[in-house]
């Protein structure tokens, strides 16, 4: 399996097509904003084009109103995986969150379950003192994982902080005890963009998502705007300006700065993460053939 990661707007979807069109293959989706159907201008969906150039898997096929974890996505992940490579010695697999790949190539393992009394008083905290409460523990117990995730959303927040508190380990020590065999290799790349001219697709990218109507997507989501799948950068921003609390312009430069600060913790969590090979962008022909010594295909 090849696997494309790395921040948003860096084109991880476009290289991830070319390699699926080079391998005659297919893609797997990591992206946990684009496996809602309702979402699509927000999450950066593969245009129609596209989507028709390669076939992808785990794209709009859940609801906003579904509870999908990273652990049901490794065992329908697995699954689809075991169909595919019966007829392809190539999948690929492309997305920017971090948590998602590794449950896929590593396992995903629930922390142990409590009685129900630490949730309960993660809820009150969050309740009583504010996000802000939840996030300075969180770094306190898990500096590391602080860096990455996103602060933003309140129920990721909680479900770290009440993993860590049950089993008493951090975040990236429980991943490491528990890894599982899986009966493919795989290989991971990215793109390196500079970090200017990341924020720079970035900015660009947004203004693109006003242009092509994401007002008007958020809008038709506004009385669903309490679900977790809603808790995340450029839905947020639009609800809040929806609700009174800021000018559009303000929510604009809001999502730009949001998804800026994404793209940092994406970076920090690849970065981190000890065998990823990283190209300059545009070096299609070098991503080729690293990964055809990879995979010992002769061209």
């Amino acid at each position: 399996m090849i696997v494309v990661g790395g921040p948003t707007a860096s084109g991880k979807t476009g290289l991830a097509i070319e390699l699926a069109k080079h391998f005659h293959t297919e893609i797997i989706s990591a992206d946990s904003r684009q496996f809602y159907k309702e979402l699509a201008i927000g999450v950066a969906r593969p245009s129609k084009a596209e989507l028709a150039a390669a076939k992808h898997h785990f794209i709009g096929h859940k609801s906003i109103h579904d509870y999908y974890s990273a652990g049901e996505y490794e065992r329908d992940a697995i699954e689809l995986l075991d169909s595919l490579f019966q007829e392809h010695d190539v999948v690929v697999m492309v997305g920017g969150s971090g948590l998602f790949i590794n449950a896929v190539l590593h396992g995903f393992h629930e922390s142990p379950k409590d009685d129900g009394s630490i949730r309960k008083s993660i809820e009150e905290t969050y309740k009583n003192s504010g996000l802000d409460a939840l996030i300075s523990q969180l770094q306190s117990l898990d500096p590391d994982h602080y860096e990455v995730i996103d602060k933003q959303n309140p129920q990721r927040v909680m479900r770290s902080l009440e993993r860590i508190l049950v089993s008493g380990k951090t975040i990236q020590q429980q991943t490491k005890s528990k890894r599982k065999e899986r009966p493919f290799t795989y290989t991971e790349i990215a793109i390196d963009h500079p970090r200017e001219s990341l924020y720079e697709r970035i900015n660009q990218r947004v203004d693109l998502m006003m242009e092509a109507g994401l007002l008007n997507e958020v809008q038709s989501l506004l009385s669903y705007k309490h679900l977790n799948a809603l808790q995340s950068v450029g839905y947020s921003e639009l609800f809040a300006h929806l609700d009174g609390d800021m000018s559009l312009d303000e929510a604009t430069d809001k999502i730009k700065q949001n998804t800026r600060r994404y793209a940092k913790r994406q970076m920090t969590w690849f970065r981190n993460k000890t065998g990823t090979v990283w190209f300059k962008p545009g070096d299609f022909e070098e991503v080729i053939a690293f990964v055809d010594r990879e995979l010992g295909i002769r061209i």
